[in-house]
């Protein structure tokens, strides 16, 4: 009976445990993205990274062996969180892919504004990345990217939308999302909500959408 109680109290523990874990893995990844982000991948050490958390440089090698492994779980984790949002949003809603494209540009926005202002770069600049992270940051960008184009081109083939072409749509739109956090991050509520409609209107004009 001790030892069965003993387990049962072990559990949770870990469980526990586990999760504490994991949010501060979380913690050191997003602050981590942050960093490569605002300076890029050479301008940036464990030190900078240990700083900004304020914690030593040692107790990130517990986590971390080198800057080369956290700076590829910054991407992964930016990279799968940011798409997951995206591919939940979409599988929770149905409507015209004019809708549906809207709220798809609406919440993209809305997390580069709100949760990864400075993160968002790590994408925009992959050739400053060692090959590897190089190779896997445009992986990301495919699979975030083809949630764009499967609703533009459902769109333009419902004669919903009106396009110079879906590739130079796609260009512009993501073009203009990655600069969203340098227009509308430091704007004070309520004016940074309406930054965000009007940045989702104006890039809906891109497949021949008038604003509401």
């Amino acid at each position: 009976m001790g030892a069965q109680q003993a387990a049962e109290e072990t559990r949770p523990a870990s469980a526990r445990v586990q999760r504490k874990r994991g949010r501060r893995i979380q913690t050191i990844v997003t602050t981590a993205a942050e960093l490569f982000g605002e300076r890029g991948y050479d301008a940036v050490n464990l030190e900078d990274v240990a700083e900004r958390l304020d914690v030593t440089k040692g107790s990130l090698y517990y986590y971390f062996s080198s800057k080369d492994e956290l700076a590829t779980a910054a991407i992964e984790t930016l990279g799968r969180e940011w798409t997951a949002r995206l591919e939940a949003l979409l599988a929770g809603m149905s409507g015209t892919p004019a809708e549906r494209l809207r709220a798809l540009i609406h919440e993209h926005v809305t997390i580069a504004v709100r949760d990864h202002p400075a993160a968002l770069r790590v994408f925009l600049v992959p050739r400053e990345w060692p090959d590897a992270q190089h190779e896997r940051i445009k992986t990301l960008r495919q699979e975030h990217n083809r949630l764009f184009r499967t609703l533009i081109e459902e769109g333009v083939a419902a004669g919903e939308f009106t396009v110079t072409s879906v590739g130079t749509v796609l260009q512009c739109m993501h073009a203009a999302m990655s600069q969203a956090p340098l227009w509308c991050s430091d704007l004070p509520e309520p004016a940074r909500s309406r930054a965000i409609d009007e940045v989702t209107g104006t890039l809906m004009m891109l497949v021949g959408i008038a604003p509401a």
